[in-house]
């Protein structure tokens, strides 16, 4: 699993008053990831699910849309470092994994090289972005599919109940995975909000799962851009959100069907895109 959270010492103000103690708090540390010996990408992760993350990254990236296209994949420590002795979650020997190797068949894609908006006046629009993802390779969602309103705040609190992390810490994000009723299949937490997708789509492809048509990605945070792309490049149909998306997710959610929630506290939630796909009833 890896050690996810370490403890610091910090200084407790309740009120008057002041209190010296210390606190759990969640590991943020690198994750390179190397294909054929060639550094593709280093990410700040919370260590745990390290080759579900990568495998997660790849299908967003590259061409890989099932297990078998992966046909090498291993979790290192390239390097010694040393391990916090009040670390939680694992013992003080085991080794930092650092480092994801990997080998794709023969044939599969490999990431494409990444074009990054580096200003304003870079000459890159909203609408360059927008068309430049091609969309989903399978249908997001089936004729007869529809999202049922009545469970969107029980999902949440289903993918709520297993924040392990975060209750121990309060600095996680978090990602899970409905069923077409939405019935969370699994959850997965990271520092990072693309991390905790990543990881949950790599799972999918592990199961071998993909594509994820009539399925719903639930989130903890805010949706970008990037959420809305991993989510449609694995077929996904919609995605809760607690907190609200950027105006390049809504549109690029509009362009491909997918519908987008946010916002989905207590008894409320705003349907940015898919209106017409969420089907309207009493809590279950």
């Amino acid at each position: 699993m890896g050690i996810t959270t370490t403890r610091r010492p910090i200084t407790k103000v309740i009120g008057s008053t002041w209190d010296e103690r210390s606190d759990a708090i969640a590991v943020e540390s690198p994750l390179t990831i190397v294909l054929d010996g060639e550094v593709l990408v280093t990410t700040m992760r919370t260590p745990g699910h390290d080759l579900e993350l990568a495998a997660g990254w790849l299908v967003n990236e590259s061409g890989v849309r099932r297990s078998s296209d992966i046909i090498g994949m291993g979790a290192f420590a390239t390097a010694a470092r040393e391990i916090d002795e009040q670390a939680e979650e694992a013992p003080a020997e085991e080794p930092v994994i650092d480092t994801v190797r990997l080998r794709l068949q023969d044939g599969v894609a490999p990431p494409r090289p990444r074009a990054f908006v580096t200003t304003s006046a870079c000459g890159v629009c909203s609408a360059d972005v927008l068309a430049a993802f091609a969309g989903p390779t399978a249908p997001v969602h089936t004729g007869g599919w529809r999202l049922p309103a009545g469970r969107v705040h029980a999902v949440l609190e289903q993918m709520r109940a297993q924040q392990r992390m975060f209750d121990q810490t309060g600095s996680l994000h978090a990602a899970g995975l409905a069923g077409p009723t939405l019935e969370c299949l699994w959850v997965r937490e990271d520092v990072g909000r693309h991390n905790a997708v990543d990881k949950v789509i790599g799972k999918a492809l592990f199961e071998d799962s993909l594509p994820l048509t009539d399925h719903v990605l639930v989130v903890s945070g805010r949706v970008s851009y990037e959420i809305v792309h991993k989510a449609l490049t694995a077929s996904i149909a919609g995605i809760i959100a607690v907190s609200g998306p950027t105006s390049l997710a809504v549109d690029l959610a509009r362009q491909h069907g997918l519908i987008l929630i946010g916002f989905a506290r207590d008894d409320r939630m705003n349907v940015y895109s898919g209106a017409e796909l969420v089907e309207q009833g009493a809590k279950s």
